[in-house]
């Protein structure tokens, strides 16, 4: 199973953390990755995704919502991926979905970087994760050191 893991886009400073709001910026980035993702897949034979999960808050809503218009795919709220939740939350999250080809977890810093890092069993292969960017996995179970790595892409140009 393929697992992408995308940081959501730039975003704004507010209070209260949970309602900030995606910058200039961040919406500009999240049009130009979501519009290049599935290309990318398909360039390198990778299935597309089946299954969009994305944490409430409101930035990786927006972020989100690019991806699903450019999949075709509803967005899955999923509280494993809200600030403060710890990567055995979100293997215990993977483990409970049907099985799927292909998911995309949109989530915050530091969980996207730490699952990176958990996943490959490899810290610091991938650079942290930037607003924008993200990193696609492949695993027969997302455990420690148990994927590896298809590829990552970070705005502005996401590898273009």
């Amino acid at each position: 199973m393929l697992v992408t893991i995308w940081r959501h886009g730039e975003a704004a400073p507010g209070r209260p953390d949970r309602e900030r709001r995606l910058t200039d910026r961040g919406h500009a980035d999240l049009r130009r990755g979501a519009a290049a993702f599935a290309p990318a897949l398909q360039e390198r034979g990778l299935a597309l995704p089946d299954g969009l999960h994305a944490s409430r808050w409101v930035r990786t809503r927006q972020t989100a919502a690019y991806l699903a218009e450019a999949l075709g795919l509803p967005v899955l709220d999923e509280e494993a991926l809200i600030p403060g939740a710890e990567p055995e939350d979100v293997e215990a999250c993977l483990a409970r979905l049907p099985a799927a080809a292909h998911r995309v977890l949109v989530s915050h810093q530091p969980l996207v970087s730490g699952l990176v890092d958990r996943w490959l069993g490899d810290p610091g292969r991938v650079p942290a994760l930037s607003p924008g960017s993200y990193a696609v996995l492949d695993a027969e179970v997302f455990a420690p050191g148990c994927a590896s790595l298809c590829f990552f892409a970070a705005p502005p140009d996401y590898g273009l």
